[in-house]
């Protein structure tokens, strides 16, 4: 063997071990990496800045669902519509009144206009034993329907009508834990979270038929954008939204629909 051919083996040998060992830090690099949470930054005119964390090892589908909905711009001048003292504040619907879903063309580019969707719950009460996350004062969760006082074979469909309404604990209520998907817990802001809180409501009554805990001047919703840190959590998984109308009208005989 000349000196060239072993100056070029030891040549291949040295770049074969800084390859090697490249290639094990790159492994060992991703596998002690900690990828850091998403962080949420909701601005809301005339009252300051709300900066959350969000938590996809707890609640994944949510999580996903949230920030694709948030970084498309869907709550972009949507309002706190729902505000009570010592307990939560609510916003996010689609017509900023408390009513509207989302549609697959508000997480989908190209989705339809019209198709609306809804999500999975993901806590305990919904057979989802992941979510551990007890809604004290700061968490993030999403709102959805509750049917279940109208007739219990309904509970499993109030548990999966969450779209794209959200609350923000103002106090402890262990009275709903594992009822409801928290997804986050607020880091900066809860200062904001009080006095959005604390807004005038039409009523508190109740009773009323109407204005029962909603603002008479709604917080406006400026813009939510989330962080992610470079991680693409890509588009959440959706189900087709349960149709009360529908539901209410086989309820009644037929004779009675077709006037007979």
């Amino acid at each position: 063997m000349n000196k060239f051919v072993k100056i070029l083996l030891i040549v291949i040998i040295i770049v074969s071990i800084i390859g090697i060992g490249f290639l094990g830090y790159g492994y060992y690099e991703k596998a002690t990496k900690k990828i850091e949470n998403p962080i949420a930054t909701i601005e809301v005119e005339n009252y300051g800045t709300i900066k959350i964390e969000l938590y996809p090892d707890i609640a994944p589908n949510t999580v996903t669902n949230f920030i694709r909905l948030a970084n498309r711009g869907f709550y972009d001048g949507k309002t706190f519509h729902r505000t009570i003292p010592d307990f939560m504040i609510q916003g996010g619907s689609k017509n900023g009144n408390g009513e509207g879903d989302p549609t697959i063309s508000d997480i989908r580019d190209g989705g339809s206009e019209t198709e609306t969707y809804a999500i999975k719950g993901e806590f305990i009460a919904n057979d989802y034993e992941k979510n551990t996350l007890k809604l004290k004062k700061g968490v993030i969760a999403m709102a959805r329907v509750d049917y279940s006082d109208i007739s219990s074979s309904l509970t499993k469909n109030g548990y999966d009508s969450a779209g794209c309404q959200f609350f923000i604990m103002n106090a402890d209520n262990d009275n709903i834990n594992g009822l409801y998907a928290g997804f986050g817990q607020v880091i900066e802001g809860l200062d904001v979270v009080d006095k959005i809180a604390n807004v005038e409501v039409v009523t508190r009554d109740s009773s009323a038929s109407e204005g029962v805990d909603q603002p008479i001047d709604p917080p406006v919703i400026t813009s939510i954008r989330v962080e992610t840190y470079g991680v693409d959590y890509g588009e959440p998984e959706t189900i087709e939204p349960f149709n009360y109308y529908n539901w209410l009208m086989k309820q009644y005989p037929s004779s009675y629909s077709t006037g007979e």
